[in-house]
């Protein structure tokens, strides 16, 4: 998230709640894609963590991207922790441990999705070469431990860290050194919403599996395709998973609502302070008798802020984000809202997706969920692989990107970026397989021609 809502709107109902949801509303033709994407700052010299002070650290890199874009800076106080673009929606971000993140401006299809994404990478490259600094598309920081990874200075991450022990055993490792990819879409009512959510979470270890891109930690192999998906399971249970309430009859925003309501907070901002209150109840705060904050009335930015802090595999805002892909290549930043955009834009793949996963039971979804971060394409559900599954769903995604037809300039449609993940399809394996066979052959199990191979 690029920065925290400042909005002192006073907010004393649930109605409101599931009203501020509902204005997510749009018809279709307002649809846009909004690309996430991290990736972690390493050393060129000897590959080793970015610090965030220092002529060579992160604040001198956003401080070169602010000059070379023209981006205004986001300040927490008086430290530097992001960016924004004053013309079209678009930041920069830092995530804990210094995974730099580029939330990508609404826009209306893979091709601007693309050549934003090309644009943002190319000009970080001129900005960060001359600082002796390299980026990794990889969904787990591959060599260094947590203690040798940096803590960027932001209050909210302070509040975050001192919880996560708290409610599971790799909360901290999810914050420090993992990278994802995700993609943000919008819907046109409630029960678009509630079809496109299902259709999404259910799928989500499909493209975990597909985009499987985590298999090392500390210099060596982790046991896993997609470590930085396992490490979900063990961070926080009250705010993280597939959400089976959502394929329960009178599924909807009120039914989020009371979800994110029972979900613990960690923080509210007043001004430029943080407040901790982890662990304690959004309903007692819209109650007014929140113990730390006796008499004040939750405010917009408090619900804003508290929904960006619950972490399902897909997440309701204004809009839906999926959440299940590691971060990785290039080409594979542009695949990832490709392959859901084809799935959930189009109505004629989207009811072919609901279509695929409705004779899964919440059991099967969750065994699902359980073992893809192992298994990869090789994991089963309802007596077929995710192979297969992945190969239907894929299928789905290019019907409706081609029916989409938003040609770029050159005739070509959107069905071009999905290269990377059937190339994926058709040789059976997933990033992680591969990285793991070079491992063990040319690269004489070492990991660090990963910064090589991998680097931006």
């Amino acid at each position: 998230m690029a920065r925290d809502t400042l909005d002192a709107t006073p907010i004393s109902s649930r109605d409101e709640l599931v009203a501020w949801l509902e204005e997510g509303n749009k018809p279709e033709e307002m649809f846009r894609i909004g690309t996430e994407h991290e990736k972690i700052p390493f050393t060129l010299g000897r590959h080793e963590p970015v610090p965030y002070d220092g002529n060579k650290g992160i604040r001198a890199l956003l401080e070169g991207m602010a000059t070379a874009c023209g981006w205004e800076p986001i300040l927490e106080g008086t430290t530097l922790i992001g960016l924004s673009d004053p013309r079209g929606g678009g930041a920069i971000s830092l995530e804990p441990g210094g995974q730099f993140e580029l939330s990508g401006a609404p826009l209306a299809s893979i091709h601007e999705t693309c050549s934003e994404i090309n644009t943002h990478l190319s000009t970080l490259r001129q900005v960060a070469d001359p600082l002796g600094i390299g980026f990794l598309g990889i969904g787990m920081s591959p060599k260094w431990s947590r203690s040798e990874t940096p803590v960027m200075p932001k209050g909210r991450y302070r509040i975050m860290a001192a919880y996560m022990p708290k409610v599971g055993s790799l909360g901290l490792d999810m914050m420090f050194r993992t990278c994802t990819v995700q993609v943000n879409l919008d819907f046109s009512s409630e029960a678009d919403m509630v079809r496109k959510l299902r259709a999404s979470l259910a799928l989500q270890p499909i493209a975990t599996a597909l985009f499987a891109n985590s298999p090392f930690s500390e210099g060596k192999p982790n046991g896993f395709l997609s470590f930085r998906s396992e490490i979900w399971r063990d961070t926080d249970a009250d705010r993280s998973g597939m959400l089976p309430f959502a394929f329960e009859p009178g599924m909807g925003f009120e039914r989020y609502v009371d979800y994110a309501l029972d979900v613990p907070m960690y923080f509210v901002k007043r001004g430029d302070a943080y407040v901790d209150v982890a662990g304690s109840s959004f309903r007692d705060l819209l109650a007014g008798r929140h113990p730390a904050l006796l008499g004040e009335t939750a405010t917009l930015s408090d619900w804003v802020n508290h929904l960006s802090t619950i972490f399902p595999e897909v997440r309701l805002k204004r809009f839906l984000e999926m959440r299940g892909a590691d971060a990785g290549p290039w080409a594979e930043l542009c695949a990832l809202p490709a392959f859901w955009v084809g799935l959930l834009y189009d109505r004629e793949s989207l009811q072919g997706a609901l279509d695929l996963v409705a004779g899964w039971t919440q059991a099967q979804r969750q065994t699902l969920r359980d073992e893809v971060p192992r298994l990869g394409l090789g994991a089963r559900i309802a007596g077929r692989s995710v192979l297969e599954v992945a190969r239907d769903a894929v299928a789905l995604s290019r019907a409706g990107l081609a029916r989409r037809r938003r040609l770029d300039s050159q005739g070509r449609d959107e069905t071009r970026f999905l290269v990377p993940i059937e190339e994926v399809l058709a040789s059976g394996r997933a990033p992680a397989e591969v990285l793991l066979d070079r491992y063990a052959g040319p690269w004489n199990r070492s990991v660090e021609p990963v910064f090589k191979e991998l680097a931006y």
